[in-house]
């Protein structure tokens, strides 16, 4: 069997197997759609809470304007005890309580600091801190203004009062994440463990589903048919992943920085990587179904060891050792830095040399197995 005859064969097992077609196609563009979903309002807005005023004097009653003001949350209702928003907390109609202590305005008029206490649901950590945000940004425009009214009753100008109560003033501009929504920074990174993952799953349910049958992958030679399955599932990656930084990004609104050719030249490395390792697995696992579960299992961990979540600096030294053996880690920091920072090649081209040495490593690996695994070699 010739080199053509081998892609032509390699095709015919890809497209009539409808597991794999699954995985490549339909994985790749329906987790385009999925994913994204939960984080399309980027950040969680209005939040419902409860107010208890316990002081019910003007003052406070301004607070409670201004937290409704805010846009993180939204006061729908007001109880007169804490045990009562409590009742209603548990019961789910609202996210978060704010307490008014007694004396709120007569502590604000002699100078001292009142107690505001904030309640929300923790384990909801985007809920509980947009709701903490709110109420602590009403409650310190609230202070702010106070004091400064404070400053000019004792004689101080209004600009000068400004100034002492905040001598700094602060100008945030976000560098790499201008909309601050999850979007940007989750998906970009996420949609390159999709691409490994994907990839790796179609190249190992390839290789087990044909592990105990007969057909031109018995008497191809081992290199050439990895070649080719290289070569075939590289080739399709491609355009899934001209998809995904191209019009998925788009569709979602992230930023788009690199140069194509540059975004190209470091796909394959990575996909070759990619590929690799399904294959290697396929020849490993001893059912085809086992490839599919092993990847799903690793892609958490992976996730949170790629250095985009947590810091490598906070992460154990071991687990960031073992995270660099697959294309993700460097591939996402890669990536990251070229599409989403706009870093140049020259600042980029460490990830691309680890990229390579995986891709050599990694085809080394799975030659090697699946030699070993030949019935010609066993037959030996």
């Amino acid at each position: 069997m010739n080199l053509f005859d081998l892609i032509k064969a390699e095709l015919k097992a890809l497209f009539t197997n409808p597991v794999v077609m699954l995985t490549v196609f339909g994985g790749v563009v329906f987790y385009s759609f999925l994913y994204p979903l939960p984080y399309s309002h980027q950040t969680p807005r209005e939040q419902k809470i409860s107010v208890v005023n316990l002081d019910n004097s003007q003052t406070s009653f301004r607070l409670e304007r201004m937290v409704d003001a805010t846009p993180q949350v939204q006061i729908v209702q007001r109880d007169f005890s804490i045990a009562a928003a409590k009742e209603a907390f548990l019961a789910r109609e609202i996210s978060g309580i704010l307490v008014i202590p007694e004396h709120f305005y007569k502590d604000l008029l002699m100078g001292k600091s009142p107690t505001l206490s904030y309640a929300g649901d923790a384990s909801y950590f985007l809920v509980y801190g947009t709701i903490v945000e709110g109420l602590a940004q009403a409650g310190g425009t609230l202070a702010a203004q106070t004091t400064v009214s404070r400053l000019v009753m004792e004689g101080i100008p209004i600009e000068e009062a400004s100034k002492q109560y905040a001598p700094s003033q602060l100008n945030m501009k976000p560098t790499f994440n201008p909309r601050m929504g999850y979007v940007d920074y989750v998906v970009p990174a996420v949609f390159v463990l999709i691409l490994q993952q994907t990839l790796a799953m179609a190249s190992g349910l390839m290789g087990g589903t044909q592990k105990h049958g007969k057909g031109y992958w018995n008497s191809a030679p081992t290199y050439q048919l990895i070649t080719v399955r290289c070569l075939v599932l590289v080739a399709i990656y491609y355009l899934l992943s001209m998809y995904y930084f191209g019009s998925s990004f788009t569709m979602h609104g992230i930023s788009q920085l690199a140069q194509a050719s540059s975004l190209l030249t470091m796909l394959l490395p990575f996909l070759l990587a990619s590929c690799a390792i399904g294959i290697w697995l396929g020849a490993i696992l001893p059912r085809r179904e086992l490839v599919t579960l092993v990847v799903l299992v690793s892609s958490m961990p992976l996730v949170f060891s790629a250095g985009f979540i947590w810091p490598t600096g906070s992460i154990p030294e071991i687990i960031v050792w073992i995270a660099n053996l697959f294309p993700s880690t460097p591939g996402i920091q890669g990536f990251l830095a070229l599409n989403q920072m706009g870093a140049s090649w020259q600042q980029a081209a460490p990830y691309y040399t680890q990229l390579w040495l995986q891709a050599i490593v990694w085809l080394a690996i799975a030659g090697w197995t699946v030699q070993r695994q030949s019935p010609r070699t066993q037959a030996y």
